[in-house]
């Protein structure tokens, strides 16, 4: 069975010519249907009429298999949609409204290995890796399925996104596609919660416009330990080296992403710790609001602490960007995927 949903155009073109003897025109034509249009009915486009034979034959070897989404809810214009794979797990992914475009937070895996303390996802534990298809199959059916104009990709959805790297990579291909969902490179930000062998790997194909986002939470090994296991394996320092080595485009920066929590890494002390760390890394800082995940003791911070902290970084020369809780209400929101509304 051929999954569209898996395929660039090029290998899609080549697996026509080599099995039916068809090739880019008829590949084309599939791509155009399926990914621009969401038609799965392409076997009524005009170069499939003209070539009834070549229909015949590819009915019942081509699919088109996003997964089935069986619940959205919704706050305000973002929209949280839940899917359910082919084995019965479901995923969940968001639609948020921005300015002049949606951005789709999309998942990579089921669960998480990472077990960061803050994260509901991370509570659930690791179920699988998704597939090439289930990872674009989102954006088959923000687009398609629920009409959302989706412009920008986060992949800051369930799972670590560099423990299914060579998944990833093929799904990102695949939604790079000029011919098909064309979105560019320049338009998809990673977030990563430090996998430095993942990171080290991503330097080494040099994805130009491909953002790095690094969830980095605390400024001190101790903290961030506790926060998120993952840095007893990597450390901070092990984290910084990876980023210096990392070949950012000319004018590029790193975001970071910070959770504050009332009490556990929001004093002036962390802030100035966190300043040292970047230090001399180009780094955009996404300040986030703890959302409160059940079952667990942390505390959102008020608007006053968001505030002070940012100003004690923007003083530093920190470009600080203050991101309040969006889709909190509906268990949307960061580190709170897996609670299925």
């Amino acid at each position: 069975m051929i999954n569209i949903l898996e395929f660039t155009l090029e290998r899609l073109a080549r697996i026509f010519d080599q099995e039916f003897g068809k090739g880019r025109f008829h590949a084309h034509a599939l791509y155009r249907d399926i990914f621009k249009q969401g038609n799965e009915n392409f076997f009524v486009s005009p170069e499939f009429l003209d070539s009834p034979r070549f229909a015949k034959a590819l009915k019942g070897k081509v699919s088109v298999a996003p997964g089935e989404v069986v619940k959205t809810v919704d706050e305000g214009e973002l929209t949280k949609f839940i899917t359910r794979l082919h084995d019965g797990l479901e995923i969940e992914s968001v639609v948020i409204p921005m300015t002049r475009h949606n951005t789709l937070c999309i998942s990579s895996q089921v669960g998480c290995k990472m077990g960061c303390k803050f994260c509901e996802t991370g509570r659930m534990g690791f179920k699988r890796n998704l597939s090439i298809s289930e990872i674009v199959g989102q954006v088959y059916n923000a687009r398609h399925r629920l009409k959302k104009d989706v412009k920008n990709i986060v992949f800051m959805g369930m799972g670590e996104p560099l423990d299914n790297f060579d998944n990833l990579m093929g799904a990102i291909g695949v939604m790079n596609e000029q011919q098909g969902f064309d979105i560019a490179l320049r338009h998809m930000t990673l977030s990563t919660v430090g996998l430095v062998p993942g990171i080290e790997r991503l330097a080494r194909l040099a994805m130009a416009g491909l953002r790095l986002a690094v969830s980095i939470n605390a400024p001190d090994d101790a903290t961030r330990s506790l926060l998120m296991p993952i840095n007893t394996i990597f450390p901070l320092a092990h984290l910084k080296k990876s980023l210096i080595n990392f070949p950012l485009p000319r004018r590029g920066v790193f975001l970071f992403e910070y959770i504050l929590i009332r009490g556990l890494n929001d004093s002036p002390a962390h802030a100035d710790l966190l300043a040292d760390f970047i230090h001399p890394l180009p780094v955009r800082l996404n300040l986030i609001a703890y959302n409160p995940v059940k079952g667990l003791d942390h505390e959102s911070p008020s608007d006053d602490q968001m505030h002070v902290f940012a100003d004690l970084l923007s003083a530093k020369g920190i470009m600080v960007i203050k991101r309040w809780s969006r889709g909190r209400s509906v268990a949307a929101g960061c580190g709170q995927l897996g609670r299925n509304t």
